[in-house]
């Protein structure tokens, strides 16, 4: 991989990072630590585990915000838990820090264990949730566990992703580099420096906290050298509404119980009240979207990215990973990727031993300067099929070129167009979505209207983002227009509808790191959860007709007249195999993405003037 970041030496971050926090502090800088041996051991080309676990420093500091959202009086301060090894801080040397900060704790734990955090009878941190800490640490890293916005033991209210979010973690990192303050408290004045730190932060997280991530990178904060998003959103706008289509509220006061902290159920209503106003209730793009977008400010991103999605994630759709990485290829940030089949997934639970090992090499790369080849190794690891993984150069595949297939009656779809005049109706019934509107294609629907190829010569690749183009008039002034690729033939999938996302519990469990009596390392096994199907939805999206002109304001529709609309579809990476056959499904209001118009109209579709765009690969 080539990139633009501006890359540190080690030596010289570690020595900059300690004369910056005592100068913050104001006091002499301690006397350097003899010679230069660094606080890791390195064979075999990555870092050993030669530090303590058990003996590790285990401590927590409130990062003073310089905010006063939940309008207490006080100023906010977030909550940070910290594990480290002893070893390097006897002997006055810095050490990395992996940072993962997340809204879910307290109310609903990480990982399939849903792991929270526990505290001793003093209030010190004992149990830190995941693997990051048991691993790591050994392995002279420091693992920060960071309570979001107003969650657990951090003060302050959420913004929902916006700046008031991003801002704080970012100010936790300005903290780990001597720019900040801190205090060994929640509400004291005595403060703490993090003169162990070298200055130099990973962020990781999966779902809320991958999106932080996301979020503090689009910031350019220095000290951040690398992010891992898993499975995280890249714009709220397209998280909460579809191409014009309103999706409901987000969920600021709402979601989990116990998510936020009683004080910030109670205090942050007049914050969360002027948040609302803002939102909109039409789907309408508006400024407080736009400063939820990072892949608008892609090009201040420093650190590098390792991005992880599952193309059949229906919490995060992966049309998120596809926005964010063609911004950061643009923006020409070093960047890698995994792409799975399953949804809403850690990679610890797909291909545990490869995915940790391909994060060891990554961190000990990007945090500590180590030369382990990395970054000269294949850029991207897809999933084409359940538990069969290829290393690829880039997505989308080389090669890939747009196809345009046509719907035509009766049922038909192909390279022709239809001829002027023929067209297709459906009645929107919000009750349905693209799963069963997919279903038995060669029985009519009033709610959908459904077109397949005849069956296919030859394999063929999809890979990337289709989009949809459709002309359509409605009865009403409003009107939703949904669409799904499906590829009908049989097959093996990830059940990725079931609770685990494509995943299940074993009964046995390997150990990743090491152990104390309140933090074991050692986590259930887990399996691919399959299902076995007649067809499979590959990619989805969904539009507001009222929308044809601009997103950033709803158009009433005249019943009647024709209106164009064109929207991408979810990413996807997909081998329709020969004898399948590609359909295209076109509806109404798909039940997860969005909500109903108020009068249900029927739409006329168009047919010589729709189309879709495929990432094809070969021929079709």
């Amino acid at each position: 991989m080539t990139g633009r970041m501006r890359r540190t030496p080690l030596s010289v971050l570690m020595a900059a990072a300690a004369v910056t926090a005592f100068a913050a502090a104001g006091a002499a800088a301690p006397p350097a630590p003899s010679g230069d041996a660094p606080a890791f051991v390195v064979a075999g080309g990555v870092t050993q585990p030669v530090h303590s676990y058990t003996d590790a420093i285990r401590e927590s500091v409130w990062v003073d915000l310089g905010t006063d959202l939940d309008d207490d009086g006080e100023t906010d301060r977030m909550a940070v838990d910290i594990v480290r090894p002893a070893e390097p801080a006897a002997a006055g040397q810095r050490v990395p820090v992996i940072m993962d900060t997340s809204p879910y704790y307290l109310c609903c734990g990480r990982g399939n264990e849903a792991q929270r955090k526990t505290y001793d009878e003093n209030g010190d941190p004992v149990g830190f949730p995941l693997y990051y800490d048991n691993y790591f640490v050994p392995r002279g890293y420091a693992v920060a566990l960071v309570d979001d916005l107003g969650t657990n033991r951090s003060t302050s209210c959420p913004d929902g992703g916006g700046p008031a979010m991003t801002g704080a973690s970012a100010t936790v990192i300005d903290w780990l580099n001597g720019r900040a303050t801190a205090y060994t408290s929640a509400t004291g004045d005595e403060t703490v420096d993090a003169t162990w730190s070298t200055g130099a932060v990973g962020m990781i997280g999966k779902s809320a906290d991958g999106t932080v991530a996301n979020g503090v990178a689009a910031l350019g904060v220095d000290g951040l050298r690398t992010i891992v998003p898993i499975g995280a959103v890249s714009s709220f706008y397209h998280q909460y509404n579809s191409n014009g289509a309103w999706g409901g509220y987000p969920p600021l006061r709402s979601g989990p119980p116990n998510l936020l902290t009683p004080q910030a159920y109670e205090l942050c209503e007049p914050f969360f009240q002027e948040l609302e106003t803002r939102f909109g209730d039409e789907g309408n793009w508006t400024r407080y979207w736009a400063e939820r977008d990072y892949t608008r400010r892609a090009d201040r991103v420093e650190a590098s990215v390792f991005l992880v999605h599952g193309f059949t994630d229906q919490a995060v759709p992966s049309d998120h990973l596809a926005r964010w990485w063609d911004a950061l290829s643009e923006a020409g940030v070093p960047r890698k990727l995994w792409l799975t089949q399953a949804g809403h997934v850690d990679p610890f639970d797909v291909d545990r031993a490869r995915w940790v090992e391909t994060l060891h090499r990554w961190f000990d790369h990007w945090l500590l300067d180590i030369d382990n080849g990395i970054d000269d190794e294949p850029m991207v690891s897809i999933e084409h099929a359940p538990g069969t993984w290829t290393d690829e150069a880039d997505w989308p595949a080389a090669g890939t070129r747009d196809v345009a297939l046509r719907p035509s009656s009766p049922g038909l779809l192909s390279t022709a167009t239809a001829p002027p005049g023929d067209t297709a109706a459906y009645t929107d019934d919000p009750e349905q979505d693209r799963w069963v509107w997919a279903e038995h294609p060669d029985q009519p629907s009033p709610a959908r209207v459904l077109f397949r190829t005849e069956p296919l010569a030859s394999d063929l690749r999809l890979s990337g983002t289709a989009s949809v183009t459709v002309r359509a008039s409605s009865t009403t002034s409003e009107a939703v227009v949904s669409a799904a690729l499906v590829d009908y033939g049989p097959a093996t999938i990830h059940d990725y509808l079931n609770p685990g996302w494509g995943i299940e519990n074993l009964g046995t469990r390997s150990c990743w790191g090491e152990s104390t009596p309140a933090d074991s390392a050692c986590y259930l096994d887990t399996a691919l959860s399959m299902h076995d199907v007649d067809h499979h939805v590959v990619a989805s999206g969904t539009g507001d007709l009222g929308h044809w002109a601009t997103l950033w304001r709803q158009l009433p529709l005249r019943p009647g007249r024709a209106q164009t609309i064109t929207f991408d579809l979810t990413a996807m990476d997909h081998v329709v195999p020969a004898g399948h056959r590609i359909g295209l499904v076109l509806a109404g209001t798909d039940y997860w993405r969005s909500g109903a118009p108020s009068q249900l109209p029927t739409v006329t579709v168009d047919l010589a003037r729709t189309s879709i765009e495929l990432p094809a690969v070969g021929e079709l």
